[in-house]
């Protein structure tokens, strides 16, 4: 029977707080989101996220000694399962949707710059 090497992980959400002057609630989040100083950091223990797969390697204590073994979807972390399957909702959508629908068009066009990693339109 073969033993195997498995890592687990979960998120523990990280916060700080700041008071921020600016014109704008834009740009006080956009001036938020830049402050890289995080020497007042909190953990918060109670909303961490639950624990998925992040690893696999064949063999006793194999973890990064090896090539890692593909792990199957059902144990990745749930986030990332909703967005490798974005891109396949947005494509049924784009089929199936009635063209000219002013709602299913600003759907389309926020989740294609989320795709893109652009600013997605409000």
């Amino acid at each position: 029977m073969p033993t195997f090497t498995i890592e687990t992980t979960f998120h523990l959400p990280v916060y700080r707080h700041r008071s921020i002057t600016a014109d704008t609630l834009e740009e006080a989040c956009r001036l938020a989101m830049t402050d890289e100083d995080w020497w007042d950091q909190k953990h918060d223990h109670d909303n961490a996220g639950v624990t998925y797969v992040s690893g696999a390697w064949l063999g006793e204590d194999a973890a990064y000694r090896g090539p890692a073994l593909p792990v199957p979807s059902r144990f990745d972390e749930t986030v990332q399962r909703k967005a490798d399957h974005f891109p396949v909702l947005l494509g049924l959508l784009k089929t199936c949707a009635t063209q000219g629908n002013a709602a299913i068009d600003a759907a389309i066009a926020k989740a294609e710059a989320i795709l893109a990693g652009a600013d997605a339109p409000d």
